[in-house]
């Protein structure tokens, strides 16, 4: 049985995702199955992280985004390509750190509470995947720090997943 360590948020944020990456490696040991895996992140984001509203996954499908397992009030179900944050993020393939939603154009309001967003596209062997999603009602929220360490975690993510 997993225990979350909700003392996390108390951490300094370079001891902070040192717990969190090594959670994550915990709670993937032994799985392959990604909808679990991306179950057990989402819900590891949004129970760990301070100050964010919503965390999970769009997956590609069909040349659209879908939505996948996810933590935080109900979400957007279809996101086109190059639309919002998420499918901006999808077709550049780059990690989108945005801290005033309301300033990016054509941005997608599934929660008029969020003011800042971090999106990480999840590629592997070349293939989209889908893409990480990190809403919080705090603007600027997000860094350049969060940036790499979640993206450390959506590599681990994949690497432990049958995903492509």
């Amino acid at each position: 049985m997993f225990q979350l360590d909700e003392s996390l948020q108390t951490l300094d944020k370079t001891t902070f995702y040192k717990e969190l990456l090594q959670q994550t490696n915990g709670l993937l040991h032994g799985e392959r199955d990604a909808t679990a895996n991306m179950a057990n992140v989402a819900s590891l984001l949004f129970h760990s992280m301070r100050d964010i509203n919503w965390s999970g996954f769009y997956l590609w499908k069909n040349g659209e985004l879908v939505l996948g397992p996810f933590h935080g009030k109900p979400a957007c179900v279809r996101i086109a390509m190059g639309r919002g944050v998420c499918g901006t993020a999808a077709e550049t393939r780059q990690t989108q750190v945005v801290a005033d939603v309301h300033a990016f154009p054509g941005h997608i309001a599934c929660d008029a509470a969020s003011r800042s967003e971090i999106v990480i596209p999840l590629v592997k062997n070349g293939h989209l995947v889908g893409v990480l999603d990190i809403d919080s009602p705090i603007e600027s929220r997000f860094d350049n720090d969060d940036k790499q360490e979640l993206e450390r975690l959506a590599a681990l993510l994949l690497d432990a997943s049958d995903v492509v």
